[in-house]
């Protein structure tokens, strides 16, 4: 038996966002319904950046992402974000691929938050705020733009550089760079930034507003003003995962949100178990922290159909 190693530009090549998408959220039914297995990130954390394990198993196929965070990356021309997923069999345990894990990250971290705001915010959503234009954004506007009729499309950065190179990517949308306050003015708001302390302020946010927060995924990490939390329904992807690295982490250590109030988690809205969103005039925010068996669902998918394709590097492990 062979295993296949897919390099960043076999992997891009293969990835659909529709079809990860649909992938993603089949593997957040799976776990509401107990078909998946996934323990908490275990993090590495070094002075430069951090490092995180993330095993994890959905019906049919198991594996673990090996992924680091390095903020000051993007001064040595290197991605922030670049991850490593084993694939395996789990009924062998046969290695089936090595892939790299870059672009599965950043797709299913985009499907994820239009999962959420497909179950939570209005129906007639159609501005899309993106607070932070580094490679995340991207695959946020091509989620959203699968699953809402995005008529304008607002982005804030420092860097007037990496706004202007967004823009210029898509340009079959309306997206105008947007001072913070104006951004965050939107039916949708992703914030995708490695903040440390709180920017988006809640005076900003007018009723009816999604907000997918994704920037906190590690401790310390905090984009949202914790009074914000406090009037919104909040959901979770993982409750372990955000109280200890999401969102959440700061407010909950320093007294301001209990993990209690948190309303569900974005498995139990996908399947009905909760109910979404419950009045046009309610502030909901998901909290955003990236899931194991979301990029064993995405590596599958990717594995499936270079399995068919062939023509990829395969040696024999064994």
């Amino acid at each position: 038996m062979a295993t296949l190693f897919l390099n960043k530009s076999d992997v891009r090549n293969l990835l659909n966002m529709a079809e990860v998408i649909k992938a993603v959220e089949q593997a957040l039914r799976d776990c509401a319904l107990g078909k998946a297995k996934m323990p908490p990130k275990a993090y590495l954390v070094l002075e430069q950046g951090d490092f995180r394990a993330m095993p994890g198993a959905i019906p049919g196929a198991a594996g673990m992402k090996w992924v680091n965070v390095h903020p000051q990356n993007q001064s040595l021309g290197l991605p922030t974000v670049m991850a490593i997923i084993i694939y395996n069999d789990p009924a062998t345990g046969y290695p089936l691929a090595v892939l790299d894990g870059t672009d599965i990250t950043a797709y299913r971290t985009g499907a994820a938050s239009a999962i959420a705001s497909k179950y939570l915010a209005r129906k007639d959503s159609h501005t899309l705020g993106i607070v932070g234009a580094g490679r995340q954004s991207y695959t946020q506007l091509m989620a959203h733009g699968e699953l809402f009729d995005l008529r304008q499309i607002k982005v804030f950065d420092r860097r007037a550089a990496a706004v202007e190179t967004l823009i210029k990517s898509f340009s079959a949308y309306s997206i105008k760079a947007s001072s913070l306050e104006e951004t965050v003015d939107s039916d949708i708001v992703c914030t995708v930034t490695p903040a440390r302390e709180p920017f988006l302020k809640s005076e900003w946010v007018r009723p009816g507003t999604h907000i997918n927060a994704i920037g906190a995924d590690a401790e310390g990490k905090e984009e949202l003003d914790p009074s914000l939390l406090k009037k919104a329904m909040v959901m979770v992807d993982d409750l372990r995962q955000a109280a200890a690295a999401g969102e959440i982490n700061v407010p909950v250590r320093n007294g301001l949100f209990k993990v209690e109030e948190v309303y569900a988690t974005l498995s139990e809205i996908v399947i009905g178990k909760k109910q979404g969103r419950k009045d046009k005039k309610a502030i909901t925010i998901f909290d955003s922290t990236g899931l194991a068996i979301e990029d064993i669902a995405v590596a599958k998918l990717v594995y499936d159909k270079a399995s068919k394709a062939g023509g990829y590097l395969s040696l024999d492990f064994v």
